[in-house]
């Protein structure tokens, strides 16, 4: 009969009660082993030091320090912990720089016991978790063309060509036999796809992407 590895824990949220239950569940569960608790991620980034855990369960929202913060910081340092997030939240603003920073996983505090077990004993193998919702808004991410890096339309190259020459709106609209209206659309949209906030930083960052010249 073979027995599963130990794998130990450091709890990281600024929540006593929070860090007292996720302590008893993993105590009470087998297989695992909580190292430590940390309130703040500059304190987790100390702890995980000191205490060498597989797996570091991570907060976000932490008045002490962010849970991004202590993930870059972990990653720059090597640190041998995977970092598994464990938070309320699931926005992008949250999901995609966690990963970014060098999370393993991203589950929801919402998570059933089993499902969260599961979880850690898949990011100590160095397997990604994702709850079902930031799967789902990590894919939506990949599939939406970030600013800069969506391609121009034919007509668009058209507006933007003649803007880099000086033309003005109504001279554009005539040349085009379009309205000025439908100028300003074209605009409106060239600045978006190139990351602009006007005329003059759409050409420039026309010219620095190879459309222009």
């Amino acid at each position: 009969m073979t027995t599963e590895p130990l794998i130990t824990l450091l709890i990281v949220d600024d929540h006593p009660v929070v860090r007292d239950g996720l302590r008893g569940m993993f105590e009470s569960a087998p297989g695992f082993r909580a190292l430590g608790e940390a309130a703040s991620g500059p304190e987790a980034v100390t702890r995980a030091a000191e205490l060498d855990p597989d797996v570091v369960l991570m907060d976000l929202r932490m008045p002490g320090g962010s849970g991004v913060a202590a993930i870059r910081e972990l990653s720059r340092r090597g640190a041998r912990a995977k970092v598994l997030v464990l938070t309320t939240y699931d926005t992008d603003s949250d999901t995609l720089p966690a990963i970014e920073a060098g999370a393993t996983g991203y589950l929801l505090k919402d998570a059933p016991r089993d499902e969260l077990c599961t979880a850690v004993r898949a990011a100590a193998e160095g397997r990604t978790v994702l709850s079902p919702a930031v799967a789902s808004r990590l894919v939506q991410a990949v599939r939406t063309p970030a600013p800069g890096n969506e391609p121009l339309s034919a007509r668009e190259r058209e507006v933007l060509t003649l803007v880099a020459r000086g033309t003005s709106n109504r001279e554009i609209a005539r040349e085009l036999f379009i309205s000025e209206a439908t100028v300003k659309t074209h605009l409106t949209h060239l600045y978006t796809k190139l990351g602009a906030k006007d005329r003059a930083a759409a050409v420039a960052a026309a010219y620095d992407r190879g459309i222009l010249g």
